[in-house]
């Protein structure tokens, strides 16, 4: 319960104009992108400094509040919904890029900073933080680190884990540290700084960020090759890299999903055909125009090995920024059709011909469709189910069912059940089908030493029997 008590030393801490507990503010920072599923928190407080925050869980931990940390709201596993009301922390004042160090390629920043004003501000000092989500022009940093997110350029160039140096996080009791150290290389203790990327907003809370930077790229060429069979385009994504190539971008979106974004962004279609049942987008980058052309024909003779249509060759700024507008609004178009459910699958790559195939065939077996399209290069499916004119029981019914035998698929070809979107809220019960009694015990008990209160984003990861 929020007493007056506890609202008057929130208030005290951040100000009255940033503590909310109207039905309208609860609602708004009660949802993210997952499903349509809404739960608001008791009170919302936007402090603006790493000591606010601190202030804000002192309170929190006294009083045994929960606490969930609430970015951009863009998520899609329900990381922010606050299942047990409590105080719903938004971070969006944390907004500063603090210093761009030129010398070392790094950056320190805030985490409620959006992703891809992060990415311009460095890319005007010729550098470049290339994780790229779909949702980077909403999607705030502090996010990215919460669910280790990753997006199409992975391929090439990592996930969030791989560019992040050091942390400055509060813990639930309000005390401060610093999780590492601002270097390349340390193996200094444990790494308490790779064990907060992708804790969803379960062990703390992240008010400073250090993020290694590369030098930025001046070119790059892009292809849409259109298959005439969705799982001979699954198959040819192991062979573009058996054949030595390593793409910056390699994506598959199978016809629905195009169709479907062409309509939602006002693209006309123009690069689909009735007859192809999946495209791949795939892009090579770097700093000789030369060596990507090779790159990009070595591509070419490899997927001329499948049934494929006429490829194009992106040649204009205009005709990336198309393609790349259809890939990157796909989730959204699915969104304004239907109410659905998304997986984040991810398979080895040579194994994404068997995932489409045992997807598709689970669909057919209880009755839902499923639009499919990722980032194939890192054999990472997402998996859209959509409801469309299912009954309501059948909806509730089936497809769990449906879902379940998906990941226990994902599972026996070497997978598993998130590559990108975290477990959240809509998938923790299907924890058991990846890690073992001990494994959860193990992670359950990390959890208990940094949260012995359990206030920190509680009901999150974990499947029931831990709450």
């Amino acid at each position: 319960m929020i007493t007056t008590e506890i609202k008057n030393k929130l208030i005290e801490i951040v100000g009255v104009s940033y503590v909310f507990t109207d039905d309208e503010t609860l609602n708004e920072y009660g949802r993210d992108h997952t499903e349509d599923l809404v739960f608001p928190p008791s009170i919302i407080v936007k402090p603006a400094s790493t000591q606010e925050v601190s202030a804000v869980m002192k309170v929190a931990f006294e009083y045994a509040i929960p606490v969930v940390p609430i970015g951009a709201r863009t998520g899609l596993s329900g990381g922010i919904l606050a299942i047990h009301k409590g105080i719903g922390l938004s971070l969006e004042r944390l907004n500063q890029i603090i210093k761009i160090d030129e010398q070392n390629l790094q950056v320190i920043t805030q985490p409620g900073v959006i992703t891809e004003v992060l990415q311009n501000a460095v890319a005007e000092k010729g550098l470049m933080y290339p994780v790229d989500p779909s949702s980077k022009g909403s999607c705030f940093i502090g996010g990215n680190i919460a669910e280790n997110a990753g997006g199409a350029r992975a391929v090439k160039y990592g996930v969030t884990k791989d560019y992040v140096l050091n942390l400055e996080v509060v813990l639930p009791n309000g005390e401060i540290i610093w999780t590492g150290a601002n270097t390349l290389k340390n193996s200094t203790g444990y790494n308490l700084t790779q064990l907060m990327v992708g804790s969803e907003g379960t062990l703390g809370v992240v008010t400073k960020i250090v993020l290694k930077l590369i030098p930025a790229v001046q070119h790059n060429v892009l292809l849409w090759v259109p298959f005439f069979k969705m799982e001979q385009a699954a198959a040819a994504v192991s062979a573009i890299f058996r054949a030595g190539i390593v793409p910056s971008a390699l994506e598959f979106m199978e016809r629905d999903a195009i169709l479907w974004t062409s309509k939602f962004v006002e693209v006309p279609d123009v690069y689909l055909k009735h007859e192809n049942e999946a495209h791949l987008l795939i892009e090579v980058d770097g700093n000789y125009p030369n060596v990507l052309m090779s790159e990009a024909e070595k591509i070419l003779s490899v997927v001329e090995a499948y049934e494929i249509d006429e490829v194009l060759f992106a040649d204009t700024t205009d005709q990336k920024n198309t393609l790349w507008k259809l890939r990157r609004n796909i989730a959204e178009a699915v969104k304004q059709n239907t109410v659905y459910k998304e997986e984040d699958t991810v398979v080895p790559r040579f194994e994404l011909p068997k995932l489409l195939i045992g997807i598709k065939a689970i669909g057919d077996k209880y009755g839902f469709k499923s639009i499919c399209y990722g980032h194939a290069g890192d054999g990472n499916l997402h998996v859209n189910i959509v409801k469309l004119d299912m009954s309501d029981e059948l909806w509730q019914t089936e497809v769990p069912k449906g879902v379940n035998e998906i990941f226990q698929l994902t599972k026996s070809l070497n997978g598993t059940i998130s590559g990108e979107h975290g477990i959240g809220l809509v998938q923790k019960e299907f924890m058991p089908i990846m890690f073992s009694d001990i494994e959860l015990n193990l992670m359950y008990q990390i959890k208990q030493i940094f949260d012995p209160k359990n206030i920190m984003n509680p009901g999150k990861i974990f499947p029931s029997t831990y709450q």
